[in-house]
Formats: C-alpha cells, structure tokens, sequence
C-alpha cells in the first residue's frame, strides 16, 4: 500500500471559484516559506538561500571570446574549454582568463597536460610567483609547492582555509595541477566567501564591519620549524593582522576573510568570545550552497582566486596516492 504524501493544494483547480481560497492559500504559505527556516533547537537553518539568485544568474548571462565555460555551484566555478595552457597564449586571452578568475572565483581546465615548466610559465602570466617557506617544492623550480600523499604522508589539508593567510601579503591565487590522482576520492571543494558575507544578516555585517583578525602560520607550520630557527622564522613571517571583511581589489566584492586553520584571534575579545565569533564566521564557508566540489582527473587544472574563496582537499583516499604541484601567485595586502 501507498500513500500519497501530496498536499490537497498541490491538485486543485486554481481557476474554480469553489477552489480559489485553497490556491490562495497555498500562495501564502509558498510566500511565508520563501526564506530561511531556522531551527532553534539546533542552530541550523533550510529553505533557499535567495541572496545567490543576481549572481547566479548574472554568471549564467556571461559570454566569453576565446573559450567556451560551463558553470559548475551557484556562484562559483566554472569549467574553461576550447583553451590550451601548453601554448604561447596572447595577452588578450590571458586578461579573458584573469577576468573569468574574477567572475567565477575558481575555474578549471581538463585534458591540460603539462610540462612542469609550462606549468610555471603560465602561472607566471599572472604575477610574480611565491616560494612557500615551509612545504617541500618540485627538485627543479622553487616556485611549485610538491604536495604527494600517499601512505607514507597523509593529507592533511581537509579543512577550509584560505593559502598563507598569514603572510602580510598573501596569494592572489594558486594553479593546482594533477600528477598523480587516485581512482576515487580526493576532490576539492571550494566556497565562495563573497557570497557567505553577503549571507550574514545586517546586524553580523555592521559588528564585523572594522574588525581586524590576527592571522599566524603556527598553528599549520609551526611544528616543522626546527627549534635553532625559530626565532628568525618568527622575524620574517611576524602575526599578520588582516580585516576580518575584506575588499576585492579588482571587484570590489566584500569577502569575509577568516579561516580556523591560520586565525589565531580576533582582536578586541578574549580568548573563548573570540573563538565562538570566528567559528560563527568560519562556519559559514560550509554552506553547500557556496560551494562547488571538482573532482580531478588526469591533466586537470584549478585556477583559484585566493582572495575570495576558501578550499577544502577531502582526504579520503588513504594510503592511495594523490600527487599535485601548485604555483601560488603573490598579491596584495587585504584591505
């Protein structure tokens, strides 16, 4: 036996008279339950997340010159197809890419499958690359941080953060390429951190408004700092202190800017009222509706905006091997 589960309203004639008060009356129930639903009990909230609809659909809208892109999470990610990253690309093309960057926060090339120095080369086009002081780097070029997990090193990196907040000045962006992918698993999620500010209500927008966090490598990197150079490690890379909203240099987006892996305190609290207003903000990148999740193949490519998402390596795949080079390209200092 079963049973029907539909509500009477769903199935009658809006156009009767004798039926119109229950149609009316299901309008205002669809209308009363249009926005979040929360649940006092568990903190937790359902319903569509509206506030994503002009971004979505204005991403949707876009046209591009020199390649074809296929949108991926609601208002970020994209799939860039029709361009070859081994090629000597012209400056056009390469603003086209910068100005998508921009646009979806995070975009991705399939079937890419470079040279560690194309890799490098096309990183390049887009500034100046860093050297990250801390994670082993490829034998030959510096500039590639060399990220292999397997079973003798397990990923640790399944935790939202934002790269090297805690330098001054921290990555415009990252290119990520696969060496080496497992069968299953292994993917990256991203969160778009415009989009969870923009979520905040009016009252967390305004408190948070000239908030400053203070962002230390610690926590993450401290532990492979040998103990005779500690103190000139703490010199060159001092506590940086970034405003917990920070603005897009080439958008203008406001961009919620904390992350439980590299904030070590927000200022102008103590210790534990500090910690329960970062993980109200940090929380805020596990929205599924801010996400987008790629899953790699071989020769794939993220291209992330590192000023204006969070990213998130699932670490599912131990002891198989997962194996990925990245170009981290230097930025500005949040404002």
């Amino acid at each position: 036996m079963t049973t029907d589960t539909t509500d009477a309203t769903d199935t009658v004639d809006a156009t009767s008279p004798r039926n119109a008060p229950f149609a009316a009356s299901r309008r205002e129930r669809a209308q009363s339950l249009s926005g979040r639903v929360e649940s006092r009990r568990f903190g937790t909230a359902v319903g569509p997340v509206r506030h994503v609809a002009e971004d979505r659909d204005r991403l949707a809208a876009m046209r591009w010159e020199h390649f074809d892109v296929k949108q991926l999470g609601a208002t970020i990610g994209a799939e860039l197809h029709g361009v070859d990253l081994s090629g000597d690309l012209d400056d056009d093309t390469i603003a086209e890419i910068r100005a998508a960057l921009c646009a979806y926060k995070v975009i991705f090339f399939c079937d890419q499958f470079l040279t560690t120095e194309q890799h490098v080369a096309f990183a390049r086009r887009f500034g100046e690359l860093e050297v990250h002081p801390f994670i082993p780097a490829n034998d030959e070029f510096p500039e590639l941080v060399h990220l292999a997990k397997g079973p003798e090193m397990a990923g640790y990196e399944n935790g939202w953060h934002s790269d090297v907040s805690w330098r001054i000045v921290p990555s415009m962006g990252a290119v990520l390429r696969a060496v080496e992918v497992p069968a299953s698993g292994g993917d990256t999620l991203f969160a778009d951190m415009c989009a969870a500010y923009d979520g905040l209500d009016d009252e967390m927008k305004e408190r948070i408004a000239d908030m400053y966090a203070i962002h230390d490598y610690m926590f993450v990197f401290g532990r492979f700092v040998p103990e005779d150079k500690r103190e000139e490690t703490r010199a060159q890379f001092p506590p940086a202190r970034h405003p917990v909203v920070r603005t897009h240099p080439e958008t203008g987006r406001k961009i919620l800017y904390v992350n439980r892996g590299f904030v070590d305190y927000i200022e102008g609290f103590e210790r534990e009222e500090s910690d329960a207003l970062l993980q109200a903000l940090a929380s805020q990148a596990e929205l599924p509706e801010y996400q987008c999740r790629f899953h790699w193949e071989p020769g794939s490519i993220a291209f992330w905006d590192n000023r204006a998402v969070q990213h998130y390596a699932a670490s599912d795949y131990f002891p198989n091997r997962r194996v990925m080079e990245r170009a981290s390209i230097i930025g500005d200092r949040p404002i």
